[in-house]
């Protein structure tokens, strides 16, 4: 039952991260493009990644699993937001903005896939 807990916790703390990374970036940059989702997505993803090659089996400073539960599935789980990212993308079809929608998936996806990736290869650097 703690497990449950600490996730909690930690879903409840990246969600308020999420929040204030997106009220940030509608003031720096608006609404016309959802600019803090993006934001959210690839810091998360090469934050995951980065973790994952340090901190799991393996790792330079490998934690504990709850820590690790706590870490991954809760506060990058809350932090993250593919959902958002998902929603804005067909509301922006919806407006009849479909260069503007392509435009949010490839940044989304390439982004997050990149992000991913610089974040495992730098885990990978610091290991040794």
């Amino acid at each position: 039952m703690k497990e449950y807990l600490w996730v909690g916790l930690g879903g409840g703390l990246g969600s308020v991260l999420r929040h204030a990374l997106s009220v940030f970036s509608l003031h720096r940059w608006g609404m016309a493009f959802p600019y803090g989702t993006l934001l959210v997505n690839v810091t998360g993803s090469f934050v995951i990644g980065l973790f994952a090659v340090l901190c799991g089996p393996g790792g330079r400073w490998e934690v504990p699993l709850p820590f690790w539960q706590w870490a991954v599935i809760g506060f990058l789980g809350g932090f993250t937001t593919f959902s958002s990212f998902s929603l804005q993308t067909l509301e922006l079809v919806h407006r009849g903005e479909p260069w503007a929608a392509a435009g949010n998936v490839g940044l989304n996806l390439f982004g997050c896939l990149l992000a991913v990736a610089g974040g495992f290869w730098l885990g990978l650097a610091l290991n040794r």
